[in-house]
């Protein structure tokens, strides 16, 4: 922490995100004296357009992919061993 220096934060505890659990924001000196409720209020809005880290967007985009080629692999399998 540097000392004598003041911020203005805002914390929200709930971000409505399963990701998320709770977000601290530095307002911009400039925007300091700007009503708490219209901070906390544009604040939410950043919230919500937020979405899940990118790490986890990769990850869903296999698992249909990895699905499809599962099924297919087993479909394979089936049809072989009742061809057999």
């Amino acid at each position: 922490m540097i000392k004598g220096v003041n911020h203005t934060i805002i914390e929200l505890s709930d971000t409505g995100s399963e990701y998320y659990e709770r977000a601290i924001l530095i307002i911009k000196p400039v925007y300091a004296s700007v009503q708490r409720a219209v901070l906390e209020q544009e604040a939410r809005r950043m919230l919500k357009k937020m979405e899940a880290p990118s790490v986890l967007h990769s990850q869903k985009r296999w698992r249909p992919l990895l699905l499809t080629a599962l099924a297919g692999i087993l479909s394979g399998l089936l049809v072989g061993f009742f061809l057999h």
